[in-house]
């Protein structure tokens, strides 16, 4: 049996056209010197004789080339088709959330005040240095302090020698009772006086009291320093960062300590887990809020006090659900939401479908769609804007 030739009348007879000029112009160039030979002849009259022949030709050429291009245009089916991009509608799990804005926080932020007055003597750390708890970070002078704590721990050592002794005469009945208790009393009151000597002494050293980066010098040595007055150092610790934030009363029942929740840190566009560890026992009656502290981890240091972050709530889940993009949704008259699909007619081209659906929630651009399609349809994404149904289109290729 002859198989039919389906290839389209008039792109036969273009084709035919063509062939037969490039024919008569082969034909034409057989008995023809070649190009190669008149320039080695050296034959001036006739290379340029040539060359005008050859731009002939080839303004002829172009001439058939555009006629052939206007042709296709005319005729091409396809050429007039709008061109859309399309998806392939599957099942997914959809979460949504609810967004709480908050400020990043640490109760280990603090400022570091003087304990003694005086001058202060050493500074041991620059900006930026990090420490450990305990160390020491400057020292504030004395003025003659030391020199009394040397002199009061020698007097407690005596009274202290005067007292065993007397004891011990005491349990051998040599001696009087007034002795003894005279023995005691001032070897406990030299002593006593000693211990808040070193006490006050002990003030004079200024040490981190958790470990941290000392943040900023305030202020700088040889400056004389009071209690409860100058500043010192601003030392932060960055491991223990939490999210502060005043959360609607109607997630109560969904938020408890415990609950792990995403935190949003747009100014490092970073999202980190978190974890709610204080949940307030308050409603606030001006705003209906309660009070949350949500731990978040600070393995890169890049998270810092007084940021502002996003706490995301996920207030509704679905297992097995079709969403699409938000863009795609148009309005009719009577207020419905309508998507187009594609039924396709070949690799190339479909025919849209208008549909009419229900939507549910929508989160980070995504609509849910809860009735009106189905996992496997074909979904117009781009150029359904100016579509019509049962309009035949062309599918980009992209």
């Amino acid at each position: 049996m002859k198989k039919k030739n389906n290839y389209p009348r008039h792109m036969k007879k273009l084709a035919a056209i063509l062939s037969v000029s490039l024919l008569l112009a082969a034909c034409g160039n057989e008995n023809k010197k070649s190009v190669d030979d008149l320039i080695e002849e050296g034959n001036l009259k006739e290379i340029r004789a040539r060359k005008s022949e050859l731009s002939k030709e080839q303004s002829a050429i172009t001439s058939d080339i555009n006629k052939l291009d206007e042709a296709i245009n005319t005729l091409d089916k396809n050429k007039n088709l709008n061109l859309v991009t399309v998806t392939t509608l599957k099942d997914s799990t959809f979460e949504h959330f609810a967004e709480v804005q908050g400020n990043v926080a640490t109760d280990e932020n603090i400022i570091i005040y003087p304990e003694y007055s005086g001058i202060l003597k050493n500074v041991y750390v620059k900006e930026g240095d990090r420490v450990n708890k305990g160390q020491v970070l400057a020292k504030i002078d004395d003025g003659g302090l030391s020199s009394q704590v040397a002199q009061a721990q020698a007097q407690a050592t005596l009274a202290k020698t005067t007292y065993e002794r007397q004891k011990r005469l005491w349990e051998q009945n040599i001696g009087s009772e007034i002795q003894f208790l005279e023995a005691k009393t001032n070897f406990e009151a030299t002593q006593k006086a000693a211990e808040q000597l070193q006490s006050q002494l002990a003030k004079t050293t200024v040490t981190a009291p958790f470990s941290g980066v000392i943040d900023n010098i305030i202020s700088n040595q040889g400056e004389v320093v009071s209690p409860g007055q100058s500043q010192l150092f601003r030392i932060i610790n960055l491991n223990n960062m939490y999210v502060e934030a005043a959360v609607p009363e109607n997630y109560l029942p969904k938020i408890q300590k415990g609950t792990f929740v995403k935190v949003m840190i747009s100014s490092v566009n970073k999202e980190y887990d978190g974890k709610v560890t204080d949940v307030g026992s308050n409603i606030n009656a001006n705003n209906r809020t309660f009070r949350v502290k949500i731990a978040i981890p600070n393995p890169d240091k890049l998270i810092r006090p007084n940021q502002i972050a996003t706490i995301l709530l996920n207030d509704y889940t679905a297992a097995s659900a079709i969403t699409i993009p938000e863009s795609t949704i148009q309005k009719n008259a009577m207020g419905e939401s309508l998507v187009y699909t594609l039924e396709r007619k070949t690799d190339s081209t479909g025919v849209a479908q208008k549909n009419v659906i229900e939507t549910g929630y929508v989160y980070n651009n995504r609509m849910e769609v809860t009735k009106g399609l189905s996992p496997g349809e074909i979904l117009i994404v781009e150029g359904s804007k100016s579509l019509r149904d049962g309009q035949e289109v062309k599918i980009s290729k992209k």
